[in-house]
């Protein structure tokens, strides 16, 4: 009898410790969907920019609904994400804030602490599962072009913050030959293979401004989002982008450097991939 009621306490441990992971998981999920309609609808940024809020005062900022931005706010001070200043005053009079804190990690684009992309992509995942479910039964995969837009957003931007803080102060710092040649005259021309929106090829052409980049993507709204990019971060003339194989044998021994970072968790086969281009680097290629 005691051999039975242990297994039987075994199985109901087993079994509420994986009712409560995927409650705690169901609560994060939602406040994912939540974080990513803040992101979209520009509330974190109006708490930031005109200060706290009330519900009335957010969605008339924002021009939103004022009873969904109330529930909105609710729903954020209950899972700890703003603050309110009176929890006892009436529902419409209930000021929020966003902490400096926790303002870095939802709207400091260039700080590694940046997680909102993560939630956009997570989100925006879901969108495909029937593509991902014919995967599974078929095989071959998911394409690129089916992500959409959200998700190649927000893997552009959930990958941003480490190009603009790490590359040139930390990634090729660590590899002294190329540092030194990306600073050196004549000055270097760098490949960007499977550049996606070129926030690794801009920030390149920030950390080494003697250096002049070439972005390259079979994706053309990517190569328009990377021109765009460039262009309003003024690289423009250092860094140019275009829709390319990377491949292409007229691209050999053009370029000082060949670097990819965008595009290697996409490839099912890397090796062979970058076995096509190996001679495109004068010297240093990674």
């Amino acid at each position: 009898m005691a051999d039975f009621e242990t297994v039987v306490d075994a199985v109901a441990d087993d079994r509420d410790a994986l009712l409560g992971r995927l409650y705690e998981a169901s609560l994060g999920m939602i406040d994912l969907v939540t974080v990513t309609i803040g992101d979209h609808l520009g509330l974190y940024r109006s708490l930031v920019d005109g200060g706290p809020a009330t519900a009335p005062e957010l969605a008339s900022r924002t021009a939103t609904h004022p009873r969904y931005i109330r529930e909105w706010l609710e729903q954020q001070a209950v899972t700890g994400i703003l603050s309110v200043d009176n929890v006892a005053a009436d529902a419409d009079a209930r000021r929020y804030s966003l902490s400096p804190g926790k303002a870095e990690v939802l709207l400091g684009n260039e700080s590694l602490a940046y997680f909102v992309p993560i939630a956009r992509m997570l989100i925006g995942s879901t969108g495909f599962l029937p593509e991902i479910e014919r995967a599974f039964r078929e095989g071959g995969g998911v394409s690129y072009s089916t992500l959409g837009a959200e998700v190649h957003d927000a893997i552009a931007h959930a990958n941003r913050p480490m190009f603009m803080q790490l590359l040139g102060r930390e990634w090729f710092p660590a590899m002294p030959d190329v540092h030194a040649r990306l600073q050196a005259d004549p000055p270097a021309r760098v490949a960007d293979v499977g550049c996606g929106q070129g926030w690794s090829s801009v920030a390149m052409a920030r950390a080494y401004p003697n250096a002049t980049v070439d972005g390259f993507d079979l994706d053309a709204g990517s190569i328009e989002r990377a021109r765009a990019n460039a262009a309003a971060e003024g690289f423009s003339d250092r860094v140019r982008f275009a829709v390319r194989d990377a491949a292409d044998p007229m691209l050999a021994g053009e370029y000082d450097l060949a670097i990819a970072f965008e595009c290697v968790h996409d490839m099912s086969s890397p090796l062979t991939h970058f076995g096509q281009c190996e001679d495109w680097s004068k010297t240093t290629g990674s």
